[in-house]
């Protein structure tokens, strides 16, 4: 369910810019319609996973399934930059249900596998964009508009099999009776203030290089939506084998905190070397270290974010942590975009500076003894 949600939003990302500039939008136009996505999906991704809590996963995930693909048909059918962005703040409105995905897995597993848990859901990210642009890729010839209506079918298609496949956890169904927390009830939890503010500007660093990729490979390379759509999914090959069948013996070997410092250090010297390649063949291998160090970090956030809550308070807290990320997604365009528009590297510099802010506040992170040492134990069985 999870990929193929994803898959729909990978075809989006490549064809967006494009379909954006054709309507008249400039850099910073760009940015601020990114942002309205992720300023809706920040006001509400909280909402989601608290509603999750008292209702069920399943209602939930439904509920922002049905949204998701309604979102996406009225952006394909958009002929004016206002209908894109009216489109967009609708999808970011839906957009929770990565958080409530999260608090699902959190659900059915234990603890000490949470991380390799998170590392395919991670995966799931991946697929979703290798497949995603590929597809997006393909289906931009035949006009902007027409990914963005194949990614509403392939919702509603989504949301038929949740409706016959989906079943709430057991776990979580035993603890519907909870009374329902606050918007900002999670973020009392000292540990949870601290991922969460990691997570935030991890997301606000690496929204830096998303947002203006394309205006950058147009600008420097003469690339068009096709050529971007297929180096994205290079990027994505690279994440979702990390994630999806490394995360175990990394994290049992090297522990999640290490995993994040290294990953967030690699990547901060990556952004800075980005704006300096002249050549493909350079930029390529960059962007491998890029996608090699964000696959790392990732699922070793998530996997301490959810240990870190109640069974009864885990959707408000996964709601959470991935609204910081949505937070960052309002932001990040916006000063991306006036930053390019300034001078082209800026908004790397940007990304750099908060990556490193990622390795200290990583390095004040505890280590989760008892998840690291049965993912060693794991792994040396395995």
């Amino acid at each position: 369910m999870v990929i193929v949600d994803l898959i729909g939003f990978g075809i989006v990302v490549p064809v967006l810019p494009f379909l954006a500039k054709q309507l008249g939008a400039g850099a910073l136009a760009l940015g601020l319609l990114v942002s309205a996505y992720s300023a809706a999906q920040f006001a509400l991704a909280p909402v989601w996973g608290r509603l999750s809590d008292r209702i069920g996963r399943r209602r939930v995930l439904m509920m922002t399934i049905a949204g998701t693909a309604l979102s996406l048909f009225a952006l394909g059918l958009s002929r004016s930059l206002g209908a894109m962005f009216a489109a967009r703040l609708l999808g970011g409105a839906f957009a929770g249900n990565i958080g409530v995905a999260a608090a699902y897995i959190a659900d059915v597993t234990p603890d000490a596998e949470r991380t390799r848990w998170m590392g395919l859901l991670g995966a799931s990210f991946g697929v979703g964009f290798v497949l995603g642009p590929a597809i997006g890729g393909a289906l931009a010839p035949l006009g902007y508009s027409v990914p963005m209506l194949a990614a509403a079918g392939l919702a509603g298609a989504n949301w038929l099999q949740a409706a016959l496949a989906l079943r709430e956890p057991p776990q979580h169904a035993a603890a519907e009776a909870a009374p329902p927390s606050s918007r900002f009830a999670a973020l009392r939890d000292p540990l949870v203030r601290r991922l969460c503010a990691a997570w935030l500007a991890f997301s606000l660093a690496v929204t830096q290089l998303e947002t203006i990729f394309a205006y950058f490979m147009m600008d420097r390379f003469g690339y068009d939506a096709h050529q971007v759509a297929f180096i994205l999914v290079g990027m994505a090959v690279v994440m979702g084998g990390i994630q999806g069948g490394a995360m175990r013996p990394l994290a049992s070997r090297f522990g999640e905190r290490t995993l994040v410092v290294a990953g967030c250090l690699a990547l901060a010297g990556s952004f800075l070397v980005v704006p300096a390649v002249h050549t493909i063949a350079g930029l390529l291998a960059v962007l491998t270290v890029c996608a090699v160090s964000r696959a790392v970090v990732q699922p070793p956030l998530m996997g301490m974010a959810s240990v870190a809550a109640t069974v009864e308070s885990r959707g408000a807290v996964m709601g959470t942590f991935q609204a910081s990320g949505s937070l960052a997604r309002a932001i990040g365009p916006l000063l991306a975009g006036a930053l390019y528009a300034l001078r082209l590297p800026l908004p790397f510099v940007l990304g750099s500076a908060l990556l490193l802010a990622v390795a200290l506040v990583g390095r004040a992170l505890p280590a989760r003894d008892a998840g690291a040492s049965s993912l060693g134990e794991a792994g040396a069985a395995g």
